[in-house]
């Protein structure tokens, strides 16, 4: 089946582009300035959360740099719970508090169940057809659906299996360098990348991965581009024709590659023999072609209520892709960093791994149920380095919270980061001390504590949580129990340097290099 042709990028822009093809460059000016002075001049019973004071038209627009997990969590400091920044048209609200978070995401759930998206993360999701970001409704609830039964039930054991069998090539990885410094953020990088990209396409995993990596970094870097004018929609009559070019040749990409993973898969189908439908070796292509509705009548789908299109595919494939890839690599990566950096706590872990397991043989995952300090260790890092720092949310229509207005389309940060870190609630709040959660009040992470929220709560809650986590845990344990570390030499505990870099996800600015020597009884792989 041959690649549908990317629609042009100005049919996703198509109102901003219509303004800027009929009006001469002073008329589209005025218009959007009186435009902009109704809204912020606007008549309101309530006043909005407080914050900075900004400039006409402009706003908070110099704070730009501050929209980071840190900067908002510093900015919020003086305000309380609730902070409110005007970037030129855009309302932006920074949440900082548990008892806030809750009021977003319980309390008015259903308001606050969007995602914002620029026009990039349109463009990009091919308009939305993804889960991350389609807008609560029908289609999100499908997609929704689909991943929660199909992607990432435990039930689906390639999935699993693909983690188990690539943590133990990781593991033979270390084994051939015991004694020389590894780069620990690029073997577990590698790790998940492995893991992710082998669940979604399966026996077509064998090729193909450096390309996919180069098309998923060039998406993250569009992503996260800063654009002015989604602040100011005026400034878009200038054109941007270079980030307009690397839109439509990053989906490009995208297009040519996964088209020809679903042709494949539509031919293997095709292939199959009725005794071999066993779906055994199906991965998450497989799944999601059973609801692809551009097969013939004899597909699964018609006779469900689910139905997708190609688009919808390439999207959710690209969702999972970024969701498994760089959150759980971050996630690993920050618990070696935080134990390395703690060596009493590092200690204590071990212990627990040697008095629980032995040195007599490698772990397996039944032991996770009797390791409780080590999980702690695990819920400990992910309160100081969730996955996701900054959980992002967009007001459905206008509400009111704790008094505030919130206007329609406000863009509202979760600052999973700061809530985190609240030392109203948590003791020493920038300590590594996993003995915190072996109290029996501890919160869960399962997003009923709102102090506590690294995998989001609600309805955008992280549907692929348990996978996640269960990748974290075993990549960590594995590494923990084989292995010794040590820093390189010189390097201290202390030298060892705790800043992020902001993003996506939140991973080290630095990766760890560290020496693993092995420590087992039993012989080597």
């Amino acid at each position: 089946m041959a690649s549908k042709m990317v629609r042009p990028l100005r049919l996703v822009c198509a109102g901003y582009e219509g303004i800027k093809q009929q009006a001469n460059p002073k008329t589209y000016f005025c218009h959007t300035f009186i435009g902009v002075r109704g809204l912020l001049n606007r008549s309101r019973s309530l006043p909005y959360p407080p914050g900075p004071r900004g400039y006409p038209i402009v706003g908070n627009l110099k704070l730009k740099d501050q929209l980071s997990h840190r900067g908002l969590a510093e900015l919020a400091k003086p305000y309380g719970g609730l902070l409110h920044l005007q970037m030129g048209i855009i309302h932006i609200v920074a949440v900082s508090t548990a008892e806030m978070a809750r009021q977003i995401l319980q309390v008015q759930d259903v308001v606050f169940a969007n995602r914002p998206a620029n026009v990039a993360i349109s463009y990009l999701t091919y308009n939305r057809a993804d889960m991350a970001f389609a807008n609560y409704g029908p289609l999100w609830r499908q997609m929704r659906k689909i991943c929660v039964m199909k992607l990432f039930s435990r039930k689906r054991a390639e999935s699993w299996a693909s983690v188990r069998e690539e943590i133990d090539s990781m593991v033979q990885t270390l084994i051939e360098q015991t004694g020389s410094p590894v780069n620990v953020g690029e073997l577990v990088f590698a790790l998940t990348r492995k893991i992710t990209y082998r669940a979604a396409f399966g026996s077509f995993a064998r090729d193909g991965q450096d390309e996919f990596v180069k098309i998923l970094q060039e998406f993250s870097k569009l992503f996260g581009a800063f654009d002015i004018t989604e602040f100011l929609p005026w400034m878009r009559w200038f054109g941007n024709r270079g980030f307009t070019k690397r839109l439509e040749n990053a989906r490009n990409s995208l297009d040519g590659f996964i088209d020809r993973i679903i042709d494949a898969h539509i031919e293997k189908k095709i292939s199959r023999k009725p005794n071999d439908d066993d779906g055994l070796d199906d991965d998450m292509v497989d799944e999601l072609m059973a609801f692809y509705s551009g097969e013939d009548e004899s597909n699964d789908a018609q006779s469900s209520s689910l139905r997708l299109t190609r688009d919808n595919i390439k999207a959710l494939v690209m969702d999972v892709m970024f969701g498994g890839t760089e959150t759980v690599a971050s996630a690993i990566e920050w618990a070696m960093t935080e134990l390395m950096k703690n060596p009493h706590e590092l200690r204590k872990v071990q212990q627990e791994l040697a008095d629980v397991i032995g040195l007599n043989r490698r772990f397996h995952e039944s032991d996770l149920e009797n390791l409780p300090y080590f999980r702690c260790a695990m819920k400990e890092t992910l309160r100081l380095h969730p996955p996701i720092p900054l959980l992002l949310h967009e007001a459905a229509a206008d509400s009111v919270v704790s008094g505030y207005s919130i206007p329609r389309d406000s863009r509202v940060m979760i600052n999973v980061y700061a809530i985190g870190r609240d030392g109203s609630v948590w003791t020493e709040p920038n300590a590594f001390k996993p003995g915190r959660f072996m109290e029996s009040k501890a919160p869960d992470f399962k997003g009923s504590d709102f102090e506590y929220l690294p995998f989001g709560s609600g309805r955008r809650s992280c549907p692929g949580m348990q996978l996640g986590l269960y990748a974290m845990e075993l990549a960590v344990a594995h590494m923990l129990h084989s292995f010794d570390w040590e820093l390189p030499g010189g390097v201290t505990s202390d030298d060892l340097d705790m800043t992020d870099m902001f993003g996506l996800t939140a991973p080290r600015a630095t990766r760890l290099i560290a020496v693993p020597s092995y420590r087992l009884n039993c012989p080597m792989l």
